[in-house]
């Protein structure tokens, strides 16, 4: 796939919020909390849910009764035969233990042998995506789930309330950065609403909160090819202290920085947490175009 490989380097903005726990998660309990999560995918009685991590399946009870087909996804060995033994009667749930991070989902997701097999496939149907994430690879798996965003139509995850709060981040503001740029470019991000530790066993120390993602790339519409534009958006959010000339001169020299910011309207001195993405890709297309001196 195209994008695949393309996101990696976001990831890094999170890693020192927490450090990695032992294997182990914090198990969502509380049966109100995992009904609004749910409820956030909306209606998807006809629809293929993947979801990531269900761990003793707070949520995957629901979501076996309501989806038209659940495949979840589960690292934990114990945790996934215990799932695969409690759903074997149903035809339309699939446990698979595994990791999400490595799992070549379009294998996952793609067209099984079957009686249609040597006709020409009709193009997959777009899924949807649920979890409650492992906070400390939260990153990791979003930018692992952009770089198939191909196959997916709308993401429902709980993480760490702290990035959630980045990943929402608009630009201006102190939590704007690279993550929260990476994302708004492979979805429209909503912030649902905040989880308190107490819907967990054991409680983690941080409060959570649910995001829904609508899978809308928006590479077409900024006329910016993907893998050069995220490059460019690594490469300005380098170092958040410096200046947006002084992240990027080593790739384009300072004075075309200067000179493309100036003709989008920008001040020599903007950081890259202050260019919405619009005023990005404008720089950026004057720069690959040289369109200025």
């Amino acid at each position: 796939m195209a994008s695949r490989n393309r996101v990696n380097g976001a990831a890094a903005e999170v890693k020192q919020i927490g450090r990695p726990p032992k294997l182990g998660q914090n198990f969502l309990t509380d049966r109100g909390t995992a009904e609004k999560v749910v409820a956030a995918l909306g209606d998807m009685s006809r629809e293929t849910v993947v979801e990531i991590g269900p761990g003793k399946g707070a949520l995957t009870s629901l979501l076996a009764a309501g989806a038209g087909k659940l495949i979840a996804i589960e690292l934990d060995r114990v945790l996934a035969a215990q799932l695969r033994m409690k759903y074997a009667p149903r035809a339309k749930v699939e446990i698979i233990e595994g990791d999400i991070l490595k799992i070549d989902l379009s294998t996952v997701l793609g067209p099984r042998p079957g009686a249609l097999a040597g006709l020409a496939p009709a193009p997959p149907r777009k899924v949807q995506v649920i979890g409650n994430i492992p906070y400390y690879i939260t990153s990791d798996i979003l930018l692992r789930l952009f770089s198939y965003c191909a196959h997916f139509d709308k993401i429902v995850i709980m993480v760490q309330k702290e990035v959630a709060d980045r990943i929402a981040a608009k630009p201006g503001g102190k939590e704007y950065g690279l993550l929260s740029a990476t994302a708004q470019l492979y979805a429209n991000v909503e912030k649902l609403f905040t989880v308190p530790p107490e819907a967990f066993a054991p409680p983690p120390k941080v409060d959570s909160a649910v995001l829904r993602l609508t899978v809308a790339p928006q590479f077409e519409r900024l006329n910016v090819p993907e893998r050069e534009f995220i490059d460019f958006l690594k490469l300005g959010f380098g170092q958040k202290r410096k200046t947006l000339v002084n992240n990027l001169k080593p790739g384009y020299g300072a004075e075309p920085v200067k000179a493309a910011l100036k003709k989008a309207g920008m001040r020599a001195d903007s950081r890259s947490e202050t260019l919405p993405l619009e005023k990005a890709a404008a720089v950026f297309r004057m720069l690959q175009g040289k369109e200025v001196s």
